[in-house]
């Protein structure tokens, strides 16, 4: 069946993207400052007893408490800045569009730190809330300074975006300074930075449900996609209604990454990197590309995690930052590879 839809090597890229995030989640779930042996996990996992009943119970609390949410939290986070990024590079015609493009990133940040600055709510919960309605605000305001831009190309899309995120960055930045103390500060720049160390199974459920939506209707919609790879006016004679696609494509990666941003915080490059990684390994068209980009990007969220809560420990790195050292050197070989093609 597999075969029939994706044939030929996209279906093995696929399938071994696939056998592979598992594995990954596995290893995230027993690395740390506490090393867990695989027999260990795998009998709590089953829930079959053995070994002292105390170290059992802390194992059990160490996998279902703390690890294996915060592994599942940045597979999903990661396959759904990926998938953003991938939508965002089709509908703008753009290679360097990613999620932060509309600002949401930004929107995002000032949502959170209005909040932990200024004490508007106390908690994760108003935290993430904050955020996503600074997100949500971020891309209106895109929307409003460059809506006219979705019938045609995507420029002046591009641009607003820009000087949104600039002007919001630097916002946070105000609010940060000005009233936060020390401790609030670096609280704040570790948020801005990226992290899931505050992975809880609820939002590992809000994230998942985001990103099958998300997933279910951009790969609906891969055909009209792949229309616009040859842009708005040839989309059109073929039938795409450009301006609706665009606008609900829009607004479903950018309510899927104010979703991720608002428990994870601003984790960057994954959209920007990622989906180009994936269009080597299984084309350009939308109907491969799209699962191909979402695997990738988990594979690489969970990794990147891995490394940020184990490199240095028990001092733990903004996950963030990790992404960042891992995506450029890729991002630029893969760039390099283009030019001397």
């Amino acid at each position: 069946m597999i075969r029939w839809l994706l044939p030929g090597r996209e279906a093995g890229w696929l399938l071994l993207l696939a056998a592979a995030l598992p594995l990954a989640l596995l290893g995230a779930t027993l690395s740390g400052p506490a090393p867990i042996a695989w027999h260990d996990a795998w009998r709590i996992v089953l829930g079959v007893s053995g070994g002292a009943q105390t170290d059992a119970e802390v194992y059990q609390r160490i996998i279902w408490s703390l690890r294996m949410p915060r592994a599942l939290l940045a597979a999903l986070a990661g396959a759904g800045l990926a998938l953003a990024g991938t939508v965002l590079q089709s509908l703008t015609r753009n290679p360097l569009a990613d999620p932060w493009v509309l600002g949401i990133s930004s929107g995002a940040g000032v949502g959170a730190v209005t909040v932990l600055v200024l004490g508007l709510g106390s908690g994760l919960l108003s935290v993430s809330g904050g955020a996503f309605i600074g997100a949500l605000g971020a891309f209106a305001l895109v929307m409003l300074l460059a809506g006219r831009s979705l019938q045609g190309e995507s420029t002046l899309f591009i641009l607003a975006g820009v000087a949104v995120t600039q002007l919001l960055s630097a916002l946070t930045s105000l609010i940060t300074l000005w009233q936060a103390d020390a401790n609030a500060t670096r609280g704040v720049m570790f948020w801005l930075l990226g992290s899931f160390s505050d992975a809880r199974w609820p939002q590992v459920g809000l994230c998942g449900l985001a990103l099958a939506a998300a997933l279910l209707l951009c790969w609906l919609r891969a055909g009209e996609l792949d229309a616009l790879a040859f842009g708005g006016v040839t989309a059109a004679s073929l039938g795409v209604a450009v301006a609706p696609l665009k606008l609900l494509l829009y607004v479903v990666t950018t309510a899927l990454t104010a979703a991720i941003v608002a428990f994870s915080g601003a984790v960057g490059f994954i959209g920007l990197t990622v989906p180009h990684v994936a269009r080597r390994l299984v084309g350009s068209r939308h109907r491969q590309l799209l699962p191909a980009s979402a695997l990738c990007g988990a594979l690489f969220a969970v990794a990147a995690d891995t490394l940020a809560r184990t490199l240095f420990a028990p001092r733990e790195l903004p996950v963030g930052v990790l992404t960042a050292l891992l995506g450029v050197p890729v991002f630029l070989l893969l760039l390099y590879r283009k030019v001397n093609a």
